[in-house]
């Protein structure tokens, strides 16, 4: 039965770790997730945890889970905050959202060691720098 379910494919949305200045003038990470589409996506659900190895030993972060009502065409809307500590783990963001009557999901991985500020490139839609994965 589950081969006869048809996942629809996407490629219009995106999640980014962005280093960028916080009220207070102090530079943090924060994760967010574009809307690369030329249409509104909505009911937008997010589950993040953080896996793998610190020194020979397995470590799981909690699993969050973030509701964004909707993310206009061509924008962003912000997931979370990511603390440095957690960079040397694999950080997964999935992703499921409706676009156009569908119901679409997608898993985005940070494999561990690749939110670092040497891998920063400007995001135009966020007009920040940060680490894309599509």
């Amino acid at each position: 039965m589950l081969k006869d379910i048809i996942e629809p494919e996407f490629d219009g949305v995106g999640v980014a770790a962005v280093y960028e200045l916080n009220e207070e003038g102090a530079h943090v990470w924060n994760v967010y997730l574009i809307n690369f589409n030329n249409a509104l996506i909505s009911g937008v659900l997010v589950s993040s945890k953080g896996y793998g190895a610190i020194d020979g030993e397995e470590v799981k972060t909690s699993a969050l889970r973030h509701f964004l009502k909707e993310i206009d065409a061509l924008d962003y809307g912000k997931i979370e905050a990511i603390h440095e500590d957690v960079f040397v783990l694999n950080n997964e963001y999935w992703v499921s959202f409706y676009l156009d009557g569908k119901i679409y999901d997608r898993k985005f991985i940070f494999v561990e060691n690749t939110i670092q500020k040497s891998r920063l490139n400007h995001i135009n839609i966020i007009d920040k720098n940060g680490i894309l994965i599509m």
